[in-house]
């Protein structure tokens, strides 16, 4: 984006001279300090620092959060260790807290990544000081963490405000910030500038771990009642700009100020660098020390590499060499423990994307996270970890695809390090006991609240698990059957259920996992049972790819019956058939089943869907239902290519029957005539089939329906007087039982 300086006022002869501050800024690092072309690495981003601040001695080099955690395997493998001495050797000095920055939890961070490097914490030593003035203590509301931070340059002061999102409690382990809350934003920015200012800082800089949805200046501000807008609406005058993160999108855009009316300057900052290094944001104030106003402003966005004409990258900035060694460092030392083979894969396990092939969807099934949920089932299988039956495990841990070291060609064998980078973030294993009622609220949370970062989140489900939801329905009630092994689920008993720590203590909103009972932490980490289930596969056959979905939405239409009638027709359609990653396996069409008799085949359309929701995969079902038993009768859905086998129950009753009796004559000659009893019945207005009893004169006689109709001819009646001629219709396999009743009057020949 174009630099755009705002105009600058003339200063009297005699004033002081304006005093330049330089603020750069990044965010959402995630320890990528390795270049591999568009990401410059720690050692160009550190020399870019070093060259701006020749150029401009008044410089700060600020960060808006998630610099470690999600890290690649170079910084992950150790801990972080490489980028918090990387960011240290670049001059970080100040950055907002991110919420990866808790991923390990808060005691982590402040007792070591704040805390000195040292014989007893190795791996910490963070130099720049980490701000969150609306984290707070649940104990007393006191600040958990530093609130500001300020730098003097030539009788200016720089006052740093940092925040983290209002999302945190669901993006981390509520386990490890149990102890702290979350305010909101725009009170602690508030809060804190104005304090800076009263204590005579001129400029005041918001650090924000959160962000823009979009790049667009123009609508970034639209939704006031937005994470982001509220923040650019509602944040004080006190603040003269604000770098964000947390979205990993780059802009550089401004807002005015109406409160700065008259002043040189009237526009605020609001800037993200992006992601991953790939840019610095740099905002130049001249600022007037007599009065502490800016009296002109210049922002950019800085990229830190050019992408050539033949798709290869080339550093903007020279590399620093004492960043360069501490990156070489870890890099080998990485590389020789990453290289480890682990076992071989059939195929590749992905994430769910959406239809452009790459951009994760962690609203939808993946044969990936179906994979770690039945690894982690299998590795607390053993009475002395629970002996669990269930797992779950949520999509945001999984952070690439397991493709093995030669994609695209299968088998392919697996290395630690890419197992790692799937699962960087060493959750333990937890296991608990979960009724069938909990486990179905838990299945319900996937459907985020309102206000959640995602509307959808699809957990990941182990082996011999499967459900069927209603994507249509009201919330808490979207999950219509539960099996275990093709056994229904019960809503009382007990089950043992593992996953990960982070989801344990009710992350991502599943809450309903903080209710388990028994829990234990098993102490064995994710990755660690990754690596043990993949030794199996290290010299026999590779690990095969499950292409069956085990969850498949299920949509009667509206007015649908509860109860249908043999012969009856059923339709639904069907949904979240198909998985999404590049180069999965699809079905072309389902089949359909009751019992041993297929009933219908029909195609399946497996075009993609870019709503967050895991609804690919669509087909429409319309099945006649055989005669036969009645009562709660299974539809088994069974996709042609995946194996995906799901099933349906109706529920399956007798049609009523409607009988009309007449006889002919009504009056009989005692001892002479033979009267004629007709009998027509109908069920579901169509003729009905099966025998009639006709009862009178202490007779019985039976008679066989054609097309519906039977004649029964009675023996001469000895007696005078009214008869009652009672015809039962039997039934059959599909039609109810029922009666009628006529009357004939036997007299006297004439």
């Amino acid at each position: 984006m174009a630099t755009a300086p705002l105009a600058v006022i003339a200063a009297p002869a005699d004033a002081a001279d304006p005093v330049e501050v330089n603020l750069l800024g990044i965010n959402d690092f995630h320890g990528r300090i390795r270049s591999n072309g568009v990401e410059a690495g720690a050692a160009v981003l550190a020399g870019a620092v070093d060259q701006i601040r020749t150029q401009h001695p008044n410089t700060v080099f600020a960060a808006a959060g998630d610099l470690i955690g999600a890290s690649t395997f170079e910084s992950f493998i150790n801990h972080d260790k490489p980028t918090i001495d990387a960011l240290n050797a670049a001059g970080l000095e100040v950055s907002a807290v991110g919420n990866h920055e808790l991923d390990q939890g808060y005691d982590d961070l402040v007792d070591r990544v704040m805390a000195a490097e040292s014989a007893d914490n190795p791996d910490g030593g963070a130099a720049w000081q980490y701000l969150g003035a609306n984290l707070r203590r649940k104990a007393d509301h006191s600040a958990a963490l530093p609130e500001s931070w300020t730098r003097d340059f030539g009788g200016v002061t720089v006052g740093f405000v940092g925040a983290v999102t209002e999302h945190l409690p669901e993006l981390v382990s509520p386990a490890g910030i149990s102890a702290l809350e979350v305010e909101d934003v725009v009170t602690a920015a508030n809060r804190t500038a104005d304090r800076l200012k009263a204590e005579g800082a001129d400029l005041v800089v918001l650090l924000v771990h959160e962000g823009a949805p979009g790049t667009d200046c123009a609508t970034m501000d639209d939704d006031p009642t937005s994470d982001f807008g509220s923040i650019i609406d509602n944040v004080d005058a006190n603040v003269d700009a604000i770098i964000s993160g947390h979205t990993h999108l780059a802009y550089d855009c401004r807002f005015p100020v109406a409160a700065w009316a008259g002043r040189p300057v009237t526009e605020r900052p609001v800037v993200s660098a992006g992601q991953y290094g790939y840019n610095l944001n740099q905002l130049t104030f001249s600022v007037d020390p007599t009065t502490g106003r800016p009296q002109s402003l210049q922002t950019s966005l800085l990229p830190l590499t050019t992408r050539n004409a033949d798709g290869s990258y080339t550093p903007d900035y020279p590399a620093d060499p004492d960043t360069s060694a501490i990156v070489d460092n870890a890099v080998a030392r990485a590389e020789a423990e990453g290289a480890r083979p682990l076992g071989d894969i059939a195929g590749p396990f992905q994430r769910a994307k959406k239809s452009d092939g790459s951009t994760e969807n962690r609203g939808g099934e993946s044969t990936l996270g179906n994979l770690v949920a039945e690894v982690q089932r299998w590795a607390t299988r053993g009475a002395s970890t629970g002996a669990a039956q269930i797992a779950f495990m949520n999509p945001g841990g999984l952070r690439a695809d397991m493709l093995g070291s030669t994609p695209g060609t299968y088998p392919s064998t697996l290395t630690y390090k890419q197992a790692a980078t799937v699962q960087p973030f060493a959750n333990t294993l937890v296991n608990m006991d979960l009724t069938g009622a909990q486990i179905r609220t838990v299945l319900e949370q996937q459907w985020q609240p309102a206000g959640a970062s995602r509307p959808f989140l699809r957990l990941g489900t182990s082996r011999g698990f499967r459900y069927t939801y209603d994507p249509s329905a009201a919330a808490g009630q979207h999950i219509t059957g539960m099996w275990l092994h093709g056994t229904p689920v019960d809503a009382a008993e007990t089950y043992s259920v593992t996953v990960n720590s982070f989801l344990a203590s009710g992350g991502d909103n599943f809450t309903g996992l903080a209710d388990g009972t028994g829990t234990q932490d098993t102490g064995r980490t994710d990755l660690q049972a990754m690596v043990d289930y993949l030794a199996r596969f290290r010299d026999g056959a590779a690990l095969p790819v499950d292409h069956g979905q085990r969850a498949v939405g299920v949509h009667f239409p509206e007015g649908a019956p509860a109860w249908y009638h043999p012969g009856g027709t059923v339709s639904f359609d069907l949904s979240s058939l198909a998985f999404t990653g590049p180069g999965d396996l699809h079905d072309g069409h389902v089949q359909v089943s009751v019992g041993d008799k297929l009933v219908g085949t029909f195609p399946v359309d497996s075009t993609g869907g870019d709503d967050g929701y895991d609804e690919c995969g669509t087909a429409e079902v319309s099945v006649a239902l055989p005669t036969g038993s009645t009562g709660r009768r299974v539809l088994t859905v069974t996709g042609d290519t995946t194996g995906t086998a799901v099933k349906v129950p109706v529920r399956v009753g007798k049609w009523p029957a409607l009988l009309k009796a007449e006889a002919t004559p009504r009056r009989a000659v005692v001892g002479e005539t033979q009267p004629v009893v007709r009998a027509t019945v109908t069920a579901g207005l169509v003729a009905a089939s099966g025998k009639v009893l006709v009862r009178t004169g202490g007779r019985s006689y039976t008679a066989r329906l054609v097309n519906g109709a039977a004649v029964v001819t009675l023996e001469p009646y000895g007696r005078l007087g009214p008869k009652n001629v009672r015809v039962t219709y039997l039934g059959n396999s599909a039609t109810r039982k029922t009666n009628d009743a006529t009357t004939i009057r036997v007299v006297k020949a004439p």
